[in-house]
C-alpha cells in the first residue's frame, strides 16, 4: 500500500487511510468493535427481558398463568365469535335467509337454493387440496392434550377450522363446536409454547383456551369450564380450577361485547321435578346411550362402506351433498347444527309424528354429512336430537297411561343433556349447560342423574365418546384426553443402557470364565456369528458345579426368544417383562443386531417416578 501510494498511484482518501494503518488504529478499531457489539447486545437484552421476565413469572407464579389464561379466553371468545359470524354470513347470502333467522329455523327451502349443499361439497374438496389436508395430520385438542403434551399446531388448527366453517356454512348437518374448540386450544398452545410451559401447565391452558370457545358460544362459563375438564384435559385438576374458569368467563364477556347471543338461551324448564320423575329419568338416560351408541357406529359404518366403494376423495363431499338436498327439501330443519330448529321445537308443541320423521331425519343427515367427508362435530346436533328423543319420550309415556308423567319441555331438556353426553361425554358440562339455561336447580339434579346413567353405560358397553371414537378408528388406543403422552415418550430406545461388550456365543465356558471372571459384571449379552442376538449369559451361571469347560456358552444363554425393539413404550415393555419373566432383556433392532439391554428394576423405577410426577402435576406441587 504504501509503495503504491509513494509511486503516485493513490488517492488522498487512500494516502489517509495508509497513514492509519497503525497497532494503535488496529487497536482502537478492535474497541469500537468491541464496544459497538457489547452496546448491541445490551439493546437486544432489553429488548427481550420483558418476555424473558414474563416467562419466568407464568412458570413462578400461579396468579401470572391465571393472567395468561384470561388472556387466552379473550382470544377463543372473540375467534368464536369470528368463526360463527363466518359461517352464519355464508348461509344467510347461499341460503337468503331473513334477518336475525338461523338456516334450520326456516320453514321451507327452494331445490334451487338446496343446491348450496353440493357447491358447499365442492367447496370443502377446494379448501382441502389448496390446504393439502389430505396430506397432513391434523391433531385436535384432545389427541393433542392426551399424546403431545398439549402441543398444536396454529396452521393446521385452522385448516381444521376452516374446513369445519366451509361444512357448517353451506348447510351441511354438523355444528362448529370442533371448530371454536380448535382454535381456542391452538391460541392457546402456542402462547404456552412461546413462553415454554411445562407439560402440565401447557396441557391446562389448552383445556383453558377450548373451554373459553365452548363458554363463548353457549354463554355459559360453567359449562365451558367443566368442558375443559372432562373433555379436554381428562382430569378435574385443583390447580386448574382457577385459569379455567377465569378463561371461560373471559370469553362470555367478549363474545356477549360483541352482542352474540348464546345458542340455548330459549331453553325453559317447565313443571317443578319431583322425587319420583328421577326413575323416569333414569329409563330417558338409558335410551339416550342406546341412540347415541348407534350414531356414532352408523356414521364409522357409512365411512367404511364409502371408503370401500373406491370413490375418488374429492367426490364423497359432492355426493353427500346430494344426498342431502331431498332431506333437507323435506325439512331444513336438518341442516346445520340445529340451533333455530331446537328453539322452535322447545317453543311450540309438535305431534309425536313430526317430531319422530324429524328425529330420524336429522340423525340420517348427520351420519351422511360425516361419513361422506363433511368436516364438523356432533356436539349441537347431539342436543337438538336428545330434545326431539326427550319430547317424544314423554309423550309416548303420556298416550300410555293416559297422563302426564314428565313435563315435555322437561323431558326435552333431560334429553338433550343425556344424549350429548352419550355422544360428546362429559355428565358435568352437559348438566351446567342446562342449568346456565334454565336456572332451575330441581331439573339440573334430574339431568344430572340421567347424564351419569348415560355416560356410565356407553362407558360399559362402547367405552369411546365421538372424538376419540374416531380416533380409533385411526388406529389410536386413548379413550380420554388424560395424558398417556409420557408413556409413549418412555421407549425401550430411550432408557436402554448402550450395549458395547457382546460376546461371541461360540466362546467356551472355560474362555467365558478367564474373560470374565466372578464379580466382574452379572450378565454378557451373546451375538452369534453373523452379530445378531443369540441370548444373555450369566456370570455365576458360567461357575455351575459339573459344567463343562469345553462347550459353548451358548449352552447357558437365557432369553434366547424374548427381546425388545427401541420403539416399544414403558406398557408394552412392562408385558414383555412381565409374559417372560426376566430380570434383564436385550434391545434389537430390525436386524436382531443388538443395542442396549434394559432391566425390569429399572424400567419400574422410571414408571413409578413418572406416576409420581403425575400426581404431583395433578395437584400443583410441581
Amino acid at each position: 500500500m504504501e509503495s503504491f501510494l509513494r509511486a503516485g498511484g493513490g488517492s488522498f482518501p487512500c494516502r489517509a487511510i495508509a497513514r492509519t494503518t497503525s497497532p494503535t488504529f488496529y487497536r482502537s478499531v478492535s474497541a469500537r468493535y468491541r464496544y459497538h457489539s457489547d452496546r448491541l447486545l445490551l439493546f437486544s437484552r432489553r429488548l427481550f427481558l420483558p418476555w424473558a421476565w414474563a416467562r419466568r413469572r407464568v412458570r413462578a407464579s400461579e396468579a401470572a398463568f391465571i393472567l395468561l389464561a384470561v388472556l387466552v379466553g379473550a382470544g377463543a371468545g372473540l375467534s368464536s365469535v369470528l368463526l360463527g359470524a363466518i359461517a352464519r354470513t355464508l348461509q344467510h347470502w347461499l341460503f337468503a335467509l331473513p334477518h336475525d333467522v338461523r338456516l334450520s329455523a326456516m320453514p321451507a327451502l327452494s331445490i334451487t337454493t338446496l343446491l348450496a349443499l353440493p357447491l358447499g361439497g365442492a367447496a370443502l374438496v377446494a379448501f382441502s387440496w389448496a390446504t393439502r389436508a389430505r396430506k397432513r395430520r391434523l391433531v385436535d385438542a384432545v389427541e393433542a392434550n392426551a399424546l403431545h403434551g398439549g402441543r398444536m399446531s396454529m396452521p393446521d388448527s385452522m385448516v381444521i377450522a376452516g374446513q369445519t366453517v366451509v361444512s357448517n356454512g353451506f348447510g351441511a348437518s354438523v355444528g362448529l363446536e370442533a371448530a371454536y374448540a380448535q382454535i381456542g386450544g391452538a391460541i392457546a398452545s402456542l402462547a404456552g409454547g412461546a413462553l415454554r410451559l411445562r407439560r402440565a401447565d401447557l396441557r391446562n391452558l389448552v383445556g383453558a383456551g377450548a373451554g373459553a370457545a365452548i363458554a363463548a358460544a353457549f354463554g355459559a362459563p360453567l359449562a365451558g369450564t367443566f368442558y375443559a375438564f372432562e373433555i379436554v384435559i381428562g382430569a378435574y385438576t385443583p390447580s386448574a380450577i382457577a385459569p379455567v374458569a377465569a378463561a371461560g368467563i373471559t370469553a362470555v364477556f367478549v363474545s356477549q361485547a360483541f352482542g352474540v347471543q348464546p345458542y340455548v338461551i330459549d331453553a325453559a324448564a317447565g313443571t317443578p321435578t319431583e322425587t319420583h320423575h328421577y326413575l323416569v329419568y333414569a329409563v330417558l338416560g338409558l335410551l339416550c346411550a342406546g341412540i347415541g351408541i348407534v350414531l356414532m357406529r352408523a356414521v364409522a359404518l357409512v365411512e367404511a362402506g364409502v371408503r370401500r366403494l373406491k370413490l375418488p376423495d374429492w367426490s364423497r363431499p359432492l355426493i353427500g351433498g346430494v344426498l342431502l338436498v331431498p332431506i333437507a327439501y323435506w325439512s331444513p330443519q336438518v341442516l346445520s347444527a340445529g340451533h333455530g330448529a331446537l328453539h322452535t321445537d322447545l317453543a311450540i308443541g309438535a305431534s309425536l309424528g313430526f317430531i319422530s320423521t324429524i328425529l330420524i331425519a336429522k340423525c340420517v343427515a348427520s351420519i351422511v354429512s360425516l361419513g361422506f367427508g363433511f368436516r364438523g362435530g356432533l356436539f349441537f346436533a347431539s342436543l337438538f336430537i336428545g330434545t326431539l328423543v326427550g319430547h317424544l319420550f314423554a309423550g309416548v309415556l303420556y298416550e300410555a297411561v293416559g297422563i302426564v308423567v314428565v313435563d315435555p319441555r322437561n323431558a326435552a331438556l333431560v334429553g338433550m343433556a343425556a344424549l350429548a353426553v352419550a355422544v360428546v361425554g362429559g355428565p358435568m358440562t352437559m348438566s351446567m349447560l342446562v342449568l346456565e339455561a334454565t336456572h332451575d336447580f330441581s331439573l339440573t339434579g334430574a339431568v344430572l342423574a340421567a347424564s351419569l346413567i348415560s355416560s356410565t353405560v356407553v362407558r360399559e358397553t362402547f367405552g369411546y365418546s365421538f372424538s376419540t371414537w374416531r380416533l380409533h378408528l385411526r388406529g389410536e388406543t386413548i379413550k380420554s384426553a388424560r395424558d398417556i403422552g409420557w408413556v409413549r415418550m418412555l421407549t425401550a430406545g430411550r432408557m436402554m443402557r448402550r450395549e458395547t461388550r457382546a460376546t461371541p456365543a461360540a466362546m467356551l465356558v472355560g474362555e467365558f470364565r478367564r474373560r470374565f471372571p466372578l464379580g466382574a459384571t452379572s450378565r454378557v449379552v451373546l451375538i452369534d456369528d453373523g452379530g445378531q442376538y443369540a441370548g444373555i449369559a450369566q456370570i455365576p451361571a458360567a461357575y455351575a458345579e459339573g459344567l463343562d469347560p469345553a462347550m459353548p456358552v451358548s449352552e447357558i444363554a437365557i432369553n434366547v426368544d424374548a427381546a425388545l425393539t427401541p420403539g416399544m413404550d414403558i406398557a408394552a415393555v412392562m408385558t414383555r417383562f412381565d409374559a417372560s419373566g426376566a430380570d434383564e432383556l436385550a434391545v434389537l433392532d430390525g436386524d436382531c443386531h443388538v443395542l442396549g439391554i434394559l432391566s425390569e428394576s429399572y424400567v419400574r423405577r422410571r414408571y413409578a417416578e413418572e406416576i409420581e410426577k403425575a400426581q404431583r402435576q395433578l395437584f400443583g406441587e410441581a
